[in-house]
């Protein structure tokens, strides 16, 4: 019974009837008395005694003190299908499963432990057999005594980022960040992160109270299939943030797509809605007049290996203006980049907020992509949060520099794809040489445009 409400006492004061019982056998008391003195039920202290006195262990007072402390009082323990310890180790091989991004739904468990007893010859329930898996009551039980496991809901993550997300190019991208930061000397002010975000016209509904037990509960949307415009924006580690760039999927851009946007952002225009080099020459434009910096005062600035971000008139304009690129290893910016680890998260949750808010006032109306930047400019300021920034920085390792942040069940996803290299005794050995650093297109994505008078 999955909802079993207990209805009697029995067996909670089972300390108090072990004294009574001990009580009355050591010191020769009547039953009665010794019920009326301690408050417990005459009829069970009688049935305990003599169940007790029949044992012939207890010729000394000592015998009694211990054959009173093994004896039993209250329920039975109800008979588990699988002892304390093998279900332990059922728990580790479920979070371990779960861990590398292999996890185990609640039948697939079912199904495992019927396995389990017949692997290990383990005796089980008649209805296990007739269904060849473990029963949905067995399965309540079960994460009841484990309270340390629970059904989550899974974030879907590619392949391609569990598998590059290891050891070995995490240990390859800081040990170039350490070489440019021994070499240049950055400050947290002059460390930047800069990464493009998709804005949509059509939300994620935010959670709503309703009928218990509705089948269905809508939230109104503007359309099935929204309309993307492209966000790109770029912080630094000690918590500021430069206006923002919109890129929209229009053939030209008109300044009144941005009418209603955040104080001093720009836009540009292209047929596709996303980033490309020309549109990304013009935040670089729009970073140096914000930032300014130089070669005597040079920045680093650390982004993706977007095409657009590598291409050669971007390095060029960089290596003019002192700004040292620095990219991430590919598919490893969701652990490594803090504009993801800090901003876009709380960045969407308002955002989806303000469009809801914008759909309840405009009834019967169609989000268009002009009214997009204004819901950026209520939304955006909330994620740009100093603390959410400075966050984003020290959780990837970044700033404060740190390159053990990640430990070794973070690295546990891509484990399953690992292969040693017959060329290397040791991955954690393989580094770049320096002089890899100041190229202007480094080995392994590592991008850096070095500043010309740099000695």
């Amino acid at each position: 019974m999955r909802t079993y409400i207990r209805k009697t006492n029995r067996g909670e004061d089972a300390d108090l009837i072990k004294r009574a019982v001990y009580i009355v056998l050591t010191e020769q008391r009547s039953v009665r008395d010794v019920a009326a003195d301690l408050g417990v039920s005459k009829s069970t202290l009688a049935r305990h005694v003599k169940k007790l006195k029949s044992d012939k262990q207890m010729d000394r007072i000592e015998d009694v003190s211990a054959v009173v402390e093994k004896h039993h009082v209250g329920y039975t323990k109800m008979r588990q299908v699988f002892t304390d310890q093998q279900e332990r180790e059922l728990v580790s091989y479920i979070k371990r499963a779960a861990s590398v991004f292999f996890g185990l739904t609640p039948h697939e468990i079912r199904k495992l432990a019927y396995e389990c007893t017949i692997t290990y010859n383990i005796t089980r329930p008649s209805s296990w057999i007739e269904r060849e898996k473990a029963g949905k009551d067995w399965f309540t039980g079960f994460m009841k005594r484990n309270e340390d496991i629970s059904i989550r809901q899974p974030e879907a993550t590619s392949l391609g980022r569990a598998i590059a997300f290891n050891r070995h190019n995490v240990t390859m991208f800081f040990d170039k960040l350490s070489s440019v930061l021994d070499r240049y000397k950055f400050a947290a002010v002059d460390i930047w992160n800069l990464d493009e975000t998709a804005v949509t016209t059509v939300q994620k509904p935010s959670k709503i109270v309703a009928k218990k037990g509705e089948r269905q509960v809508g939230a109104i949307t503007t359309a099935e299939r929204g309309t993307l415009v492209t966000l790109c924006e770029a912080v630094n580690a000690i918590g500021n943030a430069i206006p923002p760039q919109f890129v929209f999927p229009r053939v030209h851009f008109k300044d009144h797509f941005i009418r209603d946007g955040p104080p001093g952002c720009i836009g540009t225009a292209n047929r596709s809605g996303w980033m490309t080099e020309v549109d990304f020459l013009v935040f670089m434009n729009h970073f140096i007049k914000h930032v300014r910096p130089s070669k005597t005062h040079p920045v680093l600035l650390l982004l993706d290996n977007h095409a657009s971000h590598v291409a050669v008139s971007v390095i060029n304009l960089a290596k003019e203006n002192g700004i040292i690129m620095l990219s991430f290893t590919p598919h490893t910016s969701h652990k490594l980049q803090p504009l993801d680890r800090g901003v876009y998260g709380p960045f969407k949750t308002h955002l989806h907020s303000t469009q809801d808010a914008w759909c309840k006032n405009h009834p019967g109306q169609a989000m268009t992509i002009y009214d997009l930047p204004g819901m950026v400019a209520k939304a955006l300021p909330k994620a740009n949060a100093v603390d959410n920034i400075v966050s984003g920085f020290k959780v990837s390792g970044i700033c404060p520099f740190d390159r053990n942040i990640f430990k070794d069940h973070e690295f546990a996803p891509s484990e399953t794809t690992d292969r040693a290299n017959p060329n290397e005794t040791h991955v954690d050995q393989v580094a770049a040489p320096a002089n890899q650093v100041e190229a202007p297109v480094a080995p392994a994505n590592q991008l850096q445009a070095p500043v010309a008078s740099a000695s």
